[in-house]
């Protein structure tokens, strides 16, 4: 099967989403395809994973067959999963530019979507009530536009100097979402990688290639489990 990772931008909106301390309004471009040993799919069964994050799904500073959306595509493929992965990633990103891009990228299939939000919010130490409403309207607009979509939330940290009280806030925003919403939490996506020197890029903050193969190894469980409850039954 042709493991294919598509990129998608999100347009004006995008682009004023701002800069976060790492990088501003880079959009992810990347398009990977390589053969895997899974068996060929018509495409017609094919669904669509999409990932809506920012430059750490985008896989900033790596090559783009590095980005761990891509490496969770060929996860995919080996497991025999019917799915592409579409990778929406915008570097500098807030909760408040994925909520703008929303309406965009709910004119293309989404079958299943990890939203990876937040981080850029919590570098910047802006209002947790605020993040969450950004959230939330971005799951509730999914659900009016596309109530058949599976939606995985995952887990994110804000930066441990912001002092106790707000990261334990932001850490408790995203159970709090799911629960509310009755959606799949997945676990925090730099788990093992976060204020690992060898695995974290110049900046700190952004995976090495290993580190963000880490990332893929840590996700793929969790992914997996949710793949195979959304995959059409078989022929």
């Amino acid at each position: 099967m042709a493991a294919a990772v598509t990129a998608a931008c999100g347009g004006a909106d995008a682009g004023r989403a701002g800069g976060d301390s790492t990088a501003g309004g880079t959009a992810a471009a990347a398009t990977a395809n390589g053969t895997t040993g899974a068996p060929a799919m018509s495409r017609d069964r094919r669904r669509t994973l999409v990932f809506l994050g920012t430059s750490l799904t985008a896989g900033l500073g790596l090559e783009p067959e590095q980005a761990f959306p891509v490496l969770l595509q060929q996860k995919v493929d080996s497991a025999g999963l019917p799915f592409e992965i579409v990778n929406a990633g915008v570097s500098g990103e807030t909760s408040a530019g994925a909520l703008r891009r929303t309406d965009w990228l709910l004119r293309q299939p989404i079958d299943v979507l990890v939203l990876e939000t937040g981080a850029n919010d919590g570098l910047r130490a802006l209002n947790i009530d605020s993040t969450k409403a950004n959230i939330q309207s971005i799951i509730s607009r999914v659900l009016a536009v596309k109530p058949a979509t599976r939606i995985l939330l995952v887990q994110m940290e804000a930066p441990p100097n912001l002092g106790t009280r707000y990261t334990s806030r932001f850490r408790a925003m995203f159970p709090d979402l799911a629960r509310e919403n009755d959606i799949t939490l997945l676990p925090f996506l730099l788990e093992g990688v976060a204020g690992e020197r060898s695995l974290n890029q110049g900046d700190g903050i952004h995976p090495t290639a290993e580190g963000s193969q880490r990332v893929a190894d840590h996700l793929w469980p969790a992914l997996e489990r949710e793949l195979r409850a959304a995959s059409p039954p078989p022929l």
